[in-house]
């Protein structure tokens, strides 16, 4: 085989093979292949399409391009993933809400992309942890723990990295199967047994419309299945921010409030979302039937076990042994604090949740290139939600800064982002299921 006859195949829009598929990664993987060649490919996919027999072998292909890794646990292994959004910090709940529950979550996890936060990001704006393990580092946490949030080795579908830099400059991110092989590459890696997908939909997702969403699920859960990993997919709102915090330690501290006891009504959509996931997936595993599994999550975070879970990970990972009891001394804290007051009376109808991620991302809170250091203090707190009613000179939200001349443009961008009228329609939390 060679790069040009594989391209010419797919040029003139006659299927691959999945041995062809397979020297193609292992070549893109390994240089053979150029990056004129590699570029091509994805805008062949791109214009061309593939059948789900081929968005299996090239997922397939990418997962084996490197290293895997395999599991010899008493207990099913799992891991959930979400395609992005604001306020979205379920993983962090989540990953100790199964382990306490008896399976074992190896969740292999990434920064931040565009406008919504990583789950990396987040977790080291705990002091001294570190994301980036050895491999014998993380058997050792998830055998002992339960669970570990940790980045992929370099070696780990080496594939995918290099043509989802391919496609960031070639316009080829588009792809509903380019997407799709590339977020299941790296979690088949992980050598998971069961998969459960938060396909987000709305404004602050990278899906605007439930066709596009939908779409993606099923490609997702199809593809999945395919190649062998028990999958179904939630599709969920992202009209409004999940957490009534965005960014980094202001995300952590809200886990950490749930975690340690908190119950207001303010964290109930990102509490529900997150025992209604891990519900779905431990039915799925065949570990509980979703009522029962539903009371253990709940169970875990009324008896502390899930923090304590929480607190040993984050203490191997290079964190405080003490985080329970001093995160709120612990974590960093901006030096500058404004509220957004609303220049009127009314009820919130909508919300632009890309304006408000982006307002964090230049914050510091995320990355505008990909060599910018992360300030992990800033973003937005107390934010409303839809449906809320405020008063004026109420806050919208408050802002956490470093400087108060990047406090007054976010100010600024808080208050474009959000509209006021007489009353609202509040979409519900799980818009759809695909399995």
């Amino acid at each position: 085989m060679d790069a040009r006859s594989i391209l010419s195949r797919l040029r003139d829009r006659r299927a691959l093979s999945p041995d062809e598929i397979a020297w193609f990664a292992k070549g893109v993987a390994s240089g053979e292949v150029s990056d004129a060649q590699a570029g091509a490919f994805t805008m062949g996919v791109l214009l061309n399409g593939m059948s789900e027999e081929g968005r299996v072998a090239l997922t397939l292909a990418m997962r084996d391009s490197g290293h895997r890794l395999s599991w010899d646990l008493p207990g099913p292994v799992v891991d959930k993933h979400s395609t992005g959004g604001i306020g979205d910090c379920v993983s962090l709940l989540l990953a100790p809400m199964l382990a306490a529950c008896g399976v074992y979550n190896p969740m292999i996890s990434g920064r931040g992309l565009g406008h919504t936060g990583g789950t990396l990001d987040k977790l080291e704006a705990i002091p001294g942890v570190s994301t980036e393990v050895s491999e014998e580092t993380f058997h050792a946490m998830v055998g002992r723990i339960g669970c570990a949030i940790v980045a992929a080795s370099a070696d780990m579908a080496p594939a995918d990295k290099r043509l989802y830099a391919v496609r960031d400059v070639t316009s080829t991110v588009e792809s509903l199967d380019l997407i799709t092989a590339s977020i299941l590459s790296k979690k088949l890696a992980a050598g998971l047994e069961t998969l459960i997908l938060d396909v987000k939909v709305g404004t602050g997702a990278f899906m605007g419309s439930m066709e596009e969403a939908e779409a993606l699920a099923k490609s997702l859960v199809s593809t999945a299945n395919g190649a062998g990993c028990a999958t179904m997919a939630l599709i969920t709102d992202m009209d409004q921010p999940l957490a009534p915090a965005l960014g980094n330690a202001v995300e952590v501290a809200v886990c950490l409030e749930i975690l340690t006891g908190a119950t207001g009504v303010e964290y109930a959509r990102l509490t529900d979302l997150t025992v209604t996931l891990g519900a779905e997936l431990l039915a799925l595993a065949g570990a509980s039937d979703e009522a029962s599994a539903t009371a253990q999550l709940k169970d875990s975070l009324a008896s502390g076990r899930a923090a304590e879970i929480f607190g040993q990970m984050a203490a191997d990972l290079g964190g405080p042994v003490t985080l329970l009891e001093t995160w709120r001394k612990d974590l960093p804290v901006a030096p500058v604090q404004v509220p957004v007051p609303a220049q009127a009376s009314g009820v919130v109808v909508s919300i632009d949740g890309r304006a408000l991620g982006e307002a964090v991302v230049h914050l510091g809170g995320g990355r505008l290139v990909q060599s910018d250091k992360i300030d992990p203090s800033v973003g937005l707190t107390e934010a409303r939600g839809l449906g809320d009613t405020v008063e004026q000179g109420d806050a919208l939200a408050v802002v956490h800064a470093a400087t108060s001349d990047a406090a007054q443009a976010a100010e600024r961008a808080v208050r474009a982002a959000y509209r006021l009228g007489a009353s609202a329609d509040v979409p519900d939390l799980i818009r759809k299921r695909v399995a």
